[in-house]
């Protein structure tokens, strides 16, 4: 993985449902519980810092009381046999808002002999009278789902899974973790990581913010700039509170505010130094969209030519691959940090990793444990993201492939059944994950996704939420992944499907 600064030795989502709703969906029959409450944040001014030659030398991050408040960004707050299971992405973004998703994955059980199946119920439940409840029964009784979430899971049923998983992933018979040991399970999984990227070395972190957080405040201390250039559709933006401002004392600038990843004419435009280029691969909230691959190249090099580092935040850089035509590590490769998740296209329980050089991966470990993520242990997540790696890394060219094909049903049914205006975006995927937009409110169009659910036991969506940044008036969008329990859908049964949807709407 390339390196270009001074090294001192040499890291679920479109459903509005709350993880209360998660929880109440492990028990159907029960309804749901008092909602998380979160306070609301003041808004905070980051603080930025000047370093000399010779802190760039000694890379400690800069002391945010060492110069005046900087403005922080303004922005708005294999083959698989048909049937076969699997996990997706599409999961709830940790912004700690009180809207995060509904937290289960998809369907990701493996070979037959380990297949640990959550069995449909005989007749469709009985409509409970809370909402949230009412939907994630719908959802969990399902007996075909296009989008690629797992139904919800009581917790002795994702034991039983991770059970079921474990004995193709790790030896069971060794201990579990201490503190993350390097030669137990955790180290296990940052050396597989680490492979599968290419890169030198890998560590673990509980959360991908935190991997997120640790990067840049490492790079901002060996570069000696405090200034990060990222989208403001970026996670870092979107989804972290404004860590990297209020935690780290770090300030954004915005190369571009298009809903694409910034250009290397655009990097090359800003006005003023930056220590960090943060490209976030897909662009989520744009819509999944990745640049192509002389785009991407480009980009680096005009990073490169103004001094700078660049961090990929890659959590669903997993299945990037057939979009760029290149494999994972000649992707990694061209930046000098990478985060992926493990959780989201990959089905593990929590976590994530941060990979680039020794020396790098090294004072990560540091800040890691100075940001609280040093656990006593976390074989659990562990064992689950071993399993996600075997398991869903191979599959991964035929989700994106057949995601192409869905979405072009998707839109054949749609201009069949006579909606007045519609979007596929992309219209085709650039991975196997895509945003579709329909004028009616979300509440209407959640209310027939899940009646259609309920009487049919077929789950074509999901929920549906006004997009953030707001769109269009009167516009709604959800967000499909595509993974195994929709590769056996044809284009006939999708355009089917989609035809009595439209006629729930308002129903």
């Amino acid at each position: 993985m390339t390196n270009t600064s001074t090294d001192t030795d040499t890291n679920a989502s479109t459903d509005t449902t709350t993880d209360a709703e998660s929880k109440t969906a492990t028990k159907p029959e029960t309804k749901s519980k008092s909602e998380l409450k979160t306070g609301n944040q003041p808004a905070r001014t980051a603080a930025g810092t000047t370093r000399t030659a010779k802190d760039r030398d000694h890379p400690a991050h800069p002391d945010p009381s060492e110069s005046a408040p900087m403005p922080m960004s303004v922005k708005n707050t294999g083959e698989i046999p048909p049937g076969e299971k699997s996990s997706s992405d599409l999961m709830p973004e940790d912004d700690g808002k009180p809207t995060a998703a509904l937290l289960a994955t998809d369907d990701d059980d493996d070979d037959g002999e380990r297949t640990v199946e959550t069995s449909a119920p005989e007749e469709a439940p009985q409509r409970p009278s809370d909402n949230r409840t009412r939907r994630l029964t719908a959802w969990r009784g399902a007996r075909r789902t296009l989008t690629g979430f797992r139904p919800p899971e009581t917790i002795g049923e994702r034991l039983r899974r991770l059970a079921a998983e474990a004995p193709g992933a790790y030896d069971l018979d060794d201990w579990t973790d201490f503190y993350g040991n390097d030669d137990g399970i955790v180290g296990e999984l940052e050396r597989r990581t680490a492979d599968a990227l290419g890169a030198e070395a890998a560590a673990f972190f509980p959360t991908g913010t935190m991997a997120q957080q640790v990067a840049l405040r490492c790079w901002a201390g060996r570069t000696g700039n405090a200034t990060v250039a990222g989208h403001p559709l970026s996670h870092l933006e979107m989804h972290e509170r404004d860590a990297y401002a209020v935690v780290s004392g770090l300030r954004m600038i915005h190369p571009t505010t298009a809903p694409r990843l910034p250009t290397a004419e655009e990097i090359y435009a800003l006005q003023e130094p930056f220590g960090t280029l943060t490209l976030e691969l897909p662009l989520r909230d744009a819509g999944y969209v990745l640049p192509t691959w002389e785009e991407l190249t480009s980009a680096v090099t005009a990073a490169r030519d103004r001094d700078a580092v660049v961090h990929f935040d890659g959590a669903r850089l997993w299945e990037c691959g057939p979009h760029f035509g290149r494999p994972l590590p000649e992707i990694a490769g061209l930046a000098d940090s990478v985060y992926v998740s493990f959780y989201k296209t990959l089905g593990g329980i929590a976590g994530a990793a941060l990979a680039g050089s020794e020396g790098f991966i090294e004072e990560a470990r540091a800040w890691r444990h100075r940001y609280g993520g040093q656990q006593f242990q976390q074989w659990p997540a562990a064992l689950a993201a071993l399993a996600g790696l075997d398991r869903e890394l191979p599959r991964l060219p035929q989700y994106v492939a057949h995601a192409k094909l869905v979405a072009r049903a998707l839109r054949e049914g749609l201009a069949e059944a006579g909606v007045p205006w519609f979007r596929v975006h992309p219209e085709e995927p650039h991975t196997h994950q895509f945003q579709l937009w329909l004028p009616y409110p979300p509440e209407a169009l959640t209310d027939a996704a899940t009646n259609q659910s309920e009487e049919t036991r077929t789950t074509l969506f999901h929920a549906w939420r006004t997009p953030t940044p707001a769109g269009p008036p009167g516009m709604a969008m959800t967000e499909l992944t595509i993974a195994s329990p929709a590769l056996d859908w044809t284009t006939d049964e999708i355009r089917t499907a989609v035809a009595d949807f439209v006629q729930r709407i308002g129903t």
